[in-house]
C-alpha cells in the first residue's frame, strides 16, 4: 500500500470520526475522534474474534505503514508547535517566565524520579520484571506536558488568562528538557553512555540551547523578509516554510526542532504581526494557521485511538497502566506544588493554581510516539502499554473536565469570562 493510500484512508476516517462526532455525541473534535477512533479499533479487534481476521489484517496493514514517531517528532509537530506559538504574546510570556521556567526544567525532572521510582515498586509487586533505568525511562516520556493535548484542548476550557499562559507556555518549552533526560537514560538502557555533568551539560546546550538560537535567527530572518512583502499568500507561504525548515535545520544539527519552532512562531507572532504584516495578511494568517492546526490535531488523534490495535494489554500490564494514572498526577502535583511554593516567596498566584495546573498537565501523542521509539522487548511492551493508557485518561478525562473544575473553582468565569490573577 502506498504512503498516498494510507493518508488517503486516515483523512477519510479523520472526516468520517468528526462527521459522527458533530452528529452525535458532540465531544470537542480532538477528543471525540479519538474517541471514535478506539472504538473502531476496538471494533476491528472483536471482527478477528468472529472469524473476521481480513479486516483486521487489512487495518494492521495500514498502521504498519506509519511510523507514529517519525510521523510525529519529525514532521507534524513542527506545523502543530508553530501555529500555537504564534497566538502567544511576548508580555504574556514574560510576565510568568520564571513559573514556566521552572515547571519546564526542574519540574520534569522532579516528575521523572518520582514517576520511576513510585512505578518500579508498582511493578516490582505485580510481578512485572523491568530494570529500574526503565522505569526512570518510562518517567522521562511521560513527565513533560504534551503542547499538542494541551493547545488542542485548553483553549475549550475557559481557564484564567495568567493559568493558561503558565500552562501553555510550560507545554511549549518543557520538550527540550524531556528530550535530554529522555536521551540520556536511553542511552544508560544500551549501556554506551558515559554520562557525566559536563556531557549533560552539552547536550543541554545544543538542543534547548541551539534550538532557541536557531529559531531566533530563522523568526528574525523571516520578520526581515515579511517587512518587503504586501502580499497575503506570499507572506503566508513564507510562514509555511519557515516552520517546516527552521525544524528541519535544527533536527539536521542536532538541535532541540520543537523549541526551535517555538521561538521562530513567537517571534512572528509577536514582531512579524505587528511590525511586519498588513491588516489584511493578519486577517488571513490566523484562520490558515487555525485549519492546519485543527486538521493536524484531529489526524493525530485519530491515530492515537487507532494505535491501540497494536498494544499488548497483559493483565499486569493493564493494572500496572491503571496504577500508573495515579502516579503520573501524584508525580505532576509534587512538581507544581514544589515550584508554587517556591514562587509565592515572590509573587502571588490564583486560586487553585495548583489544581488547575496539575488537572491541565495533559499527556498526549508525544509521550505514545517516545515510547513507541523503544527498542523492541519486554520493557518496550509494558512501558508503551501504561504510557498509552496515562494518555488515554489525560485526554478523554483530564480533557473533558478540565473545564468544569475551572468552573468549580471559578464560578464568576460562567458570567464574566476570563479569571485575573498571577
Amino acid at each position: 500500500m502506498s504512503l498516498f493510500e494510507i493518508i488517503a484512508i486516515l483523512m477519510v476516517l479523520t472526516a468520517f470520526f468528526g462527521y459522527v462526532n458533530y452528529l452525535t455525541i458532540r465531544l470537542p473534535t480532538t477528543i471525540g475522534v479519538m474517541l471514535i477512533s478506539m472504538v473502531f479499533s476496538l471494533g476491528i479487534a472483536a471482527m478477528g474474534l468472529f472469524g473476521l481476521e481480513t479486516v483486521q489484517r487489512h487495518a494492521m496493514t495500514v498502521l504498519g505503514g506509519i511510523d507514529l514517531n517519525e510521523a510525529l517528532l519529525h514532521g507534524m509537530l513542527s506545523f502543530l508547535l508553530f501555529a500555537g506559538a504564534l497566538h502567544i504574546r511576548f508580555d504574556d510570556l514574560a510576565d510568568q517566565k520564571w513559573s514556566i521556567t521552572l515547571l519546564s526544567t526542574v519540574g520534569v525532572i522532579v516528575s521523572t524520579f518520582i514517576v520511576g521510582g513510585l512505578a518500579w515498586l508498582v511493578l516490582k509487586g505485580l510481578s512485572v520484571q523491568i530494570p529500574f533505568i526503565h522505569c526512570l525511562l518510562f518517567g522521562a516520556l511521560i513527565s513533560p506536558t504534551d503542547p499538542v493535548a494541551v493547545l488542542g484542548i485548553i483553549k475549550h476550557a475557559r481557564v484564567p488568562k495568567s493559568l493558561e499562559t503558565k500552562i501553555a507556555g510550560e507545554s511549549l518549552f518543557n520538550d527540550g528538557i524531556g528530550v535530554v533526560v529522555f536521551m540520556i537514560i536511553l542511552e544508560l538502557t544500551r549501556g554506551t553512555a558515559n554520562v557525566t555533568a559536563g556531557r549533560v551539560a552539552i547536550i543541554f546546550l545544543e538542543e534547548a540551547v541551539g534550538g532557541a538560537l536557531i529559531g531566533l535567527a530563522a523568526g528574525y530572518l523571516v520578520y526581515r523578509m515579511l517587512r518587503h512583502v504586501d502580499s497575503y499568500q506570499v507572506e503566508i507561504i513564507i510562514t509555511l516554510a519557515l516552520s517546516m525548515g527552521c525544524f528541519a535545520l535544527a533536527d539536521r544539527l542536532h538541535a532541540s526542532g520543537p523549541i526551535a519552532v517555538v521561538v521562530a512562531g513567537l517571534v512572528i507572532g509577536n514582531r512579524g504581526r505587528s511590525h511586519a504584516m498588513s491588516d489584511m495578511t493578519r486577517e488571513h494568517l490566523d484562520p490558515f494557521w487555525e485549519l492546519v492546526d485543527e486538521i493536524l490535531n484531529a489526524l493525530l488523534f485519530v491515530l492515537i485511538g487507532l494505535e491501540v490495535q497494536v498494544m499488548t494489554f497483559a493483565p499486569a500490564y493493564l493494572a500496572a497502566g491503571l496504577l500508573a494514572i495515579g502516579i503520573a498526577l501524584l508525580a505532576r502535583w509534587a512538581s507544581v506544588m514544589g515550584t508554587i511554593s517556591l514562587m509565592r516567596l515572590f509573587r502571588s498566584f490564583s486560586r487553585g493554581a495548583v489544581r488547575i495546573l496539575t488537572w491541565g498537565g495533559l499527556r498526549g501523542g508525544i509521550s505514545v510516539a517516545l515510547a513507541l521509539s523503544l527498542p523492541s522487548g519486554a520493557e518496550r511492551n509494558v512501558i508503551l502499554a501504561m504510557t498509552y493508557i496515562i494518555v488515554v485518561f489525560s485526554i478523554l478525562v483530564q480533557g473533558l473536565t478540565l473545564g468544569k473544575l475551572v468552573e468549580r473553582i471559578y464560578p464568576e468565569i460562567r458570567n464574566n469570562g476570563n479569571g485575573t490573577g498571577g
